[in-house]
């Protein structure tokens, strides 16, 4: 009977730390993990199809995001469901155990989104058959988007927001510049879906949004700021004051195309000193990009 009753109670313990009842704030991170699917590689000097991420690059994932030990971790360019299963075994078996998750694709057939989390997903709107026209075509959104509402602490939700735009890759369907301006305008009818039902949501949106801060396409997705639909970009820098979170090794160029919103009503939870972008002098070995991460406090700071 008291070994019933201590772990009884061990287990209500466990339960209220992982609903954030011990917790100031909590960890998102947003990561693009870099052809985390099958695909055609060079192995031992020869072209093979269906070969998976290299283990040594999954490692470098895993321990990365072990390092960052989020709450919430939010992926582009995983591939299948598999995939995204697998990525979640291998950080449970580096002490970061993230059960619960969502899975989200659009009309790309490889590039996926993922979201792991501990904390229980209460809502889940993600949008998967999202298109739009240039001229007689129909298009895709080609990932999707990845819609979740998190409940860290009794009470307190974040609706958090994952997607991947259309990279700067020319293709023969249309213009590359013009597809993602189609999708950055998909994701902003989202948004203003979600702040027109609830203004005062508590928003979080990251991703690869593949164009710069200038850009119409970020301009469109932040709207209109001091209204309720408008987001506050997070303007996340590393240990050096450096911006950039992706280099492109075939141009030697650096760039600023992963970004992180919050909404009006979550603004002031977020805590901007100690959110960053990841800079592990190796992060290369896992990925092109470099992680973003955001603290975000369960009590307004005065």
């Amino acid at each position: 009977m008291k070994r019933f009753i201590f772990v009884h109670f061990a287990w209500l313990f466990c339960a209220a730390f992982a609903l954030g009842k011990d917790r100031t704030e909590i960890t998102v991170c947003g990561y693009n993990l870099r052809n985390y699917i099958l695909m055609e590689r060079t192995v031992k000097g020869k072209k093979l199809p269906n070969q998976p991420k290299p283990e040594k690059e999954k490692a470098a994932v895993v321990r990365f995001i072990a390092e960052i030990n989020p709450d919430v971790l939010g992926v582009s360019e995983i591939g299948s469901e598999g995939e995204l299963k697998d990525l979640q075994t291998r950080l449970k078996n580096a002490g970061l155990d993230l059960p619960n998750y969502e899975y989200c694709h659009g009309g790309d057939p490889n590039r996926r989104l993922g979201l792991l989390t501990h904390f229980p997903i209460v809502e889940r709107n993600s949008q998967m058959d999202l298109k739009y026209r240039i001229g007689d075509q129909v298009l895709p959104l080609n990932r999707g988007i990845l819609d979740v509402t998190i409940e860290p602490r009794s009470g307190f939700t974040v609706r958090i927001i994952g997607v991947h735009l259309k990279s700067m890759r020319p293709v023969p369907e249309a213009d590359q510049a013009l597809m993602r301006r189609n999708e950055a305008h998909l994701l902003r009818l989202h948004l203003d879906k979600i702040f027109i039902a609830n203004p005062k949501e508590k928003l979080f949106l990251y991703g690869d949004f593949n164009d710069y801060k200038n850009k119409p396409t970020i301009s469109e997705i932040s709207g209109v700021r001091g209204l309720p639909s408008g987001l506050n970009e997070l303007s996340l820098h590393d240990s050096r004051k450096e911006h950039w979170t992706h280099y492109w090794d075939a141009a030697d160029e650096y760039s600023r195309i992963d970004y992180m919103f919050a909404s009006r009503e979550l603004s002031p939870y977020v805590n901007r000193q100690d959110s960053s972008i990841f800079d592990a002098p190796d992060y290369y070995d896992g990925s092109d990009h470099r992680p973003l991460v955001t603290k975000i406090y369960l009590s307004k700071k005065r």
